[in-house]
């Protein structure tokens, strides 16, 4: 069953090589029938956080803030694009995730770690696991790390090595999907959906086709 999928990535760096394995995720979701949002930070400038989304008043967040929440709101889970920076997060993914909290709710996330090196952000990963968690939004078991992101894809995320990264991807997607679905049916029986089926996709076209 389609799914609403976030897929988030963090880095705004001149030279950054991480959107290349955001894109290719939010791809291979997209295959698998889901309807997919790829949130760049260069696309949502949002300022360092002095208010979240839920502190304006009604009709009065910024209007970037504003289309972000039509999405974060009405997703159904969330996957986590992540650099390492000194064993951390980006600051510019920990940035838009902090502007929102009630939003991600009783919903699932997946973590995809990357970097230059050899160890794929692992160590970014643990640290945003207890972020996740205490947003609301617990990542599943599995990650799925890419190392040496640079040479694992095409600029447009396409896999250098196909038959390899489906194999990776279909595994960590087959238990991301579980959860996603475990996690809505349970938000449905329980009158926790915030927005149940309708909203991401007119969101998506407002913005485009993001």
């Amino acid at each position: 069953m389609t799914l609403r999928v976030v897929v988030f990535h963090g880095s705004v760096r001149s030279h950054r090589q991480g959107i290349r394995a955001a894109r290719f995720i939010a791809a291979a979701c997209r295959a698998r029938g889901h309807d997919v949002a790829l949130v760049d930070p260069l696309d949502y400038p949002l300022p360092l956080l002095d208010r979240m989304y839920k502190e304006y008043a009604k009709g009065e967040a910024p209007d970037t803030l504003e289309k972000l929440a039509r999405l974060v709101r009405v997703a159904d889970a969330y996957i986590v694009v992540t650099a390492e920076y000194n064993h951390l997060p980006p600051p510019a993914l920990v940035n838009i995730l902090d502007h929102f909290l009630e939003e991600y709710f009783w919903k699932p996330s997946g973590i995809v770690p990357y970097s230059a090196g050899s160890f794929g952000g692992v160590r970014a990963a643990v640290a945003l696991r207890e972020m996740l968690a205490e947003l609301g939004m617990s990542s599943i078991p599995s990650t799925l790390p890419v190392p040496r992101v640079q040479s694992a894809f095409d600029e447009d995320g396409t896999p250098i090595d196909a038959a390899a990264w489906d194999k990776r991807a279909g595994k960590f997607l087959d238990e991301f999907e579980w959860y996603a679905t475990a996690l809505r049916d349970a938000r449905v029986r329980d009158g926790k959906d915030m927005c149940p089926g309708r909203g991401f996709c007119e969101a998506l076209e407002a913005l485009g086709g993001a």
